[in-house]
Formats: structure tokens, C-alpha cells, sequence
């Protein structure tokens, strides 16, 4: 996809997640979505998957909702349970992308799946094609998926962690959520240089942090030193990290706007409807508790990491490694990680 056709996706995502945020904030407290809602088509792919694997693929790629494989989850190149695209014939594979897609908007699954092919530039660069390999991604489902079913899955491999739960076919938890990229910028020569798949989530921050006062960089900016890595990692449980940086309330109306759309940027991964249900939870727990902190040299080319954190969320984004051409960005939701709140609702109306 060019660069124009991507932006074109880009700002079509982001009017519709504004447009049906206006809806959704007239009731936030609703968790269920509209009947535009994914989680149809996420049942569909994955039960057609299912019925198409053998006896054996099927066993590997099943587990309950509460195997503790389904909080295990990490963003490096490492074996992993369930199967992996390499395994699937061409069918299932494009069934397992599928699914992927249907979880995800285009925009958010243009990113994946570019992620996914920078394991050829890996493999060049480091002369390992084995373990830097576009298809050993690994899918895994929790539960039995049915269009009012109570399931999950789990998308992984390097650089891509897609955690998705679903409870009775209508209210979806996604999170954690993480997208990397190495390398950040493509140099090497071939049809992937000047490849840059996270550049919005890096320019539109850089932006933002540039375009604050010295008062307001002095609160911002927490370290000259950036971190080496998400601070979060891969925890399969996290709470609040200590309250840093420069709070909306103290940006201007046009900062604050920008922090939106960089927000907005990590929303319009997801399909409308569940990007929309992102940020007006983030409104409802009041967008003036959100506080945005950064970390590093805040020009372009050096070693730099940001945070933005509410009372229900945390975004880290860090450029660090690989002479800071090595991006992680991960969002966390602090109650429903893995559909821990979502799945507790469910449970509990259950036994009413």
C-alpha cells in the first residue's frame, strides 16, 4: 500500500472513530457495541479455522479460557505454543489472516502484516533466515468461538501481540496490545527502504513534545536518558505506573488536540467500533487525568521513549535499541488486560 492510500485509510479510521465516539459518549457506560460489531466476523474466521484443522492442529491450538497459557504472552522471536502460519496449508492460512483482519482495522492490519515482512529485512541483515522467519507467528484460541460464545485468541510472534476476548458474542476486551518495529526505518536496499511502519506514533509524539514551552518541557520531560525497553514488559498484570510528565491541563487547546490524535492513532488500529469504545473509556475517566511524559533527545535519530497514562490505561512507546532504529509501543488497560474485568461481568451475570 503507497503512502498516500495509507494516510487516505489513515484519516478515513480516525473520522469514523470520531463520528461514532459522538454516539457512544451519549451512554459510556454501555459496553456492548453496535451491531457493526467485529465479533461476528472474529467467530466466523476462527470457527471456519477450526473446523479446517486436523486432529493434532487442533489440540495445539486449543486451550480454556483459564489456561494460563492465555496471560503468557511476549513480543521477542521465541518458540511458542499453538500454530504457527508455518504450519498451515495455504487455506488455513489465509483463514488465520482472516481473523487477524477481522479483529483489526485496515490501517491497524496494514501494520501487522508489514511488521510481520520486516523479518525478511532481519534475516538479510543477519544472516539467519531461520529464526527471522515472516511466518512464525502463532495463533492460539481460548474457549470455543460462536457468534454469542464467550471465547478468546491470541495473535504472536515478533513484534506482534494481539490479545483479544470476547464474552457472549457482543462486549471485546483487547488488550494487552503491542506492535514493534525493526528495523523503525528500513536503510537497507531492496523494495522495503525507507519502510517506516510506526512513524506516526513516533512523528506525531515528537511533534507534540516540540511543540511545548520550556515550563511545560520541564514537567514533560522526566530523563535526559531514555529507557532501555517498555517499562510495562511483558507483565501479565500491571498497575498504574508512578504519576510522570505534563498533565492535559496544562496544554494548550492546540496540544491538546494533538495528544488526541496521537491517541487517536492507537484507537484507529482497531475496527470502529471497538477503536471508538477506546477512547471514549479514556473520556470517561476523564481526559483532563491524563499525563504525557518523554524520555530521551526529542530529535529525531537518538534514543527517546514516551508514556501517556490515565486512570484506566497506559501507552509506552521506546526507540532505544538497534541505535534507536528499534520501536516497541504496547497500550495496556490496567482492569481489563486479557478481558479480566470484562470476563468478571460475564461470570458474575452467569451466576445471577
Amino acid at each position: 500500500m503507497g503512502t498516500n492510500t495509507t494516510r487516505r485509510v489513515r484519516l478515513l479510521t480516525l473520522g469514523a472513530l470520531l463520528l461514532g465516539s459522538l454516539a457512544i459518549l451519549i451512554d459510556p457506560g454501555a459496553r456492548a457495541l453496535s451491531p457493526a460489531t467485529p465479533t461476528a466476523a472474529m467467530a466466523g474466521s476462527a470457527a471456519a479455522l477450526l473446523a479446517s484443522f486436523s486432529p493434532e492442529q487442533k489440540k495445539q491450538v486449543s486451550f480454556t479460557l483459564e489456561d494460563g497459557h492465555r496471560v503468557e504472552w511476549f513480543y521477542v522471536p521465541l518458540a511458542r505454543k499453538g500454530v504457527p502460519l508455518k504450519q498451515m496449508t495455504p487455506a488455513q492460512h489465509k483463514l488465520a489472516l482472516g481473523l487477524v483482519h477481522a479483529a483489526l482495522s485496515q490501517a491497524g492490519y496494514d501494520k501487522a502484516t508489514r511488521i510481520m515482512e520486516l523479518d525478511k529485512v532481519l534475516a538479510i541483515l543477519e544472516k539467519n533466515p531461520v529464526r527471522r522467519d515472516p511466518e512464525l507467528y502463532y495463533l492460539s484460541l481460548f474457549g470455543t468461538p460462536a457468534p454469542d460464545g464467550t471465547w478468546g485468541f491470541r495473535f504472536e510472534g515478533h513484534h506482534v501481540s494481539l490479545n483479544l476476548t470476547i464474552a457472549k458474542g457482543k462486549q471485546v476486551a483487547t488488550t494487552p496490545e503491542f506492535l514493534g518495529a525493526n528495523p523503525a526505518e528500513v536503510r537497507l536496499d531492496g523494495p522495503f527502504k525507507g519502510r517506516r511502519v510506526l512513524a506516526a506514533e513516533e512523528d506525531l509524539a515528537r511533534n507534540l513534545v516540540k511543540s511545548l514551552d520550556d515550563k511545560q518541557r520541564a514537567q514533560a520531560i522526566f530523563s535526559k536518558d531514555a529507557p532501555g525497553d517498555i517499562v510495562t514488559k511483558n507483565q501479565p498484570k500491571i498497575e498504574p505506573l508512578p504519576t510522570t510528565g505534563i498533565a492535559v491541563s496544562a496544554l494548550t487547546a492546540k496540544q491538546k488536540e494533538a495528544l488526541r490524535r496521537l491517541l487517536g492513532e492507537y484507537a484507529a488500529r482497531l475496527p470502529a467500533p471497538l477503536g471508538t469504545e477506546r477512547l471514549a473509556k479514556i473520556d470517561k475517566a476523564g481526559f483532563d487525568k491524563v499525563h504525557f511524559a518523554w524520555a530521551g533527545t526529542v530529535d529525531r535519530g537518538g534514543p527517546h521513549y514516551y508514556r501517556i497514562q490515565g486512570p484506566t490505561f497506559v501507552v509506552e512507546y521506546d526507540n532505544t535499541q538497534n541505535d534507536a532504529n528499534h520501536v516497541h509501543t504496547v497500550f495496556r488497560d490496567f482492569d481489563d488486560d486479557f478481558g479480566r474485568d470484562l470476563l468478571r461481568e460475564h461470570y458474575q451475570s452467569a451466576h445471577n
